[in-house]
């Protein structure tokens, strides 16, 4: 068959399939698309080309499949998947003495206790390792589909409320602030993100990088929720949510409160730009994950695992794509708000 003829009947089969799981999710529940879609597509033009080339003539996927993990837990009903997103670092003790390994955790704990509070850290480890195999391997599918993952899991390590036991401030009277803050917040603000953060560096100790980014985030949780406590405690309720005609608090189609533009946007001023610094923590990250995996597999060439015509397909979109990127900026897609 035709290389243009058979990329053209791929596409033609994973584009609906991929729209149409996607429609579900939105179906199902509430997922940050914004935040993740950004970060998957922003990770892929930080790449060096040697990278880039490959993960481009792909970003569509890649952008796409970016919410497809939440897809698994909330429409499929995953058992497994749930405990994948999330750590409540505060049950296992110090963070900084955690075990690195899948093995060991479940060796220091039982099933129970690990769904219960979740296995995110090890997860991302697991991830990187099989990422790191099939570079090895140069297969293409698997590659494209775990780099893909990996970035949703390294970007939930980097939301400080993916991290700790109150994660929906449902101990502290703040419930609903994990959709505020995952996408309430980015789907107002985050057209004006600077989603550029440079190249990619290797890293030497990946488990102590997961480490060292659990414990920042597990900080950070503790500051967004005490700075909204102390900006609404003496705020009237119409400052601080969207009332509507009946006089009750607006919701999304997630049921989720919604809060109104002006304390999103003062709330973000008081929390320092904390949300766009940890998108963009997730994005370098994710940059930074791939490259090594591809460079501990000894850097084979990818590029070889596309036809040439795909390629040469993508240059000209690349480059504009490359120019806005260069100044913080993404193009070519768009999410679908959850508020």
């Amino acid at each position: 068959m035709n290389a243009k003829i058979e990329i053209s009947m791929k596409n033609q089969f994973h584009k609906p399939v991929l729209l149409l799981t996607l429609l579900f999710a939105q179906l199902f529940s509430y997922s940050a698309a914004f935040i993740h879609e950004h970060v998957n597509r922003a990770a892929v033009l930080s790449l060096p080309m040697s990278l880039k080339t490959f993960f481009y003539n792909h970003l569509d996927f890649i952008t796409e499949e970016s919410t497809i993990p939440d897809v698994r837990k909330y429409m499929f009903n995953d058992k497994g998947e749930s405990a994948r997103h999330f750590i409540d670092a505060e049950n296992f003790g110090t963070i900084e003495l955690l075990p690195g390994s899948m093995a060991e955790i479940q060796a220091k704990y039982d099933e129970v206790f690990l769904q219960k509070n979740g296995i995110l850290p090890w997860y991302v480890q697991d991830l990187m390792t099989k990422l790191t195999k099939a570079f090895k391997e140069k297969r293409k599918t698997e590659i494209l589909l775990l780099a893909s993952d990996l970035a949703h899991y390294i970007t939930d390590l980097n939301l400080p409320l993916h991290t700790c036991i109150n994660y929906d401030g449902q101990l502290t009277d703040q419930k609903g602030i994990h959709s505020f803050w995952e996408a309430q917040i980015p789907e107002l603000f985050g057209m004006n993100y600077n989603y550029n953060t440079g190249e990619p560096r290797q890293i030497e100790d990946v488990q102590k990088e997961i480490l060292h980014t659990l414990s920042v985030s597990n900080r950070l949780s503790d500051t967004l929720l005490l700075k909204e406590k102390e900006l609404s405690q003496n705020m009237f309720r119409d400052r601080i949510f969207q009332i509507d005609a009946g006089g009750l608090i607006r919701k999304n189609k997630f049921n989720q409160v919604v809060h109104t533009v002006d304390y999103a946007r003062l709330y973000s001023a008081n929390i320092h730009g904390m949300v766009e610094k940890q998108i963009r923590a997730a994005i370098s990250m994710t940059a930074n994950f791939w490259y090594t995996a591809w460079v501990d597999a000894g850097m084979p060439d990818v590029n070889g695992l596309d036809p040439q015509e795909l390629t040469k397909s993508k240059a000209e979109q690349l480059k504009q794509d490359l120019q806005l990127w260069k100044a913080g900026k993404l193009s070519g897609f768009q999410s679908e708000n959850e508020f």
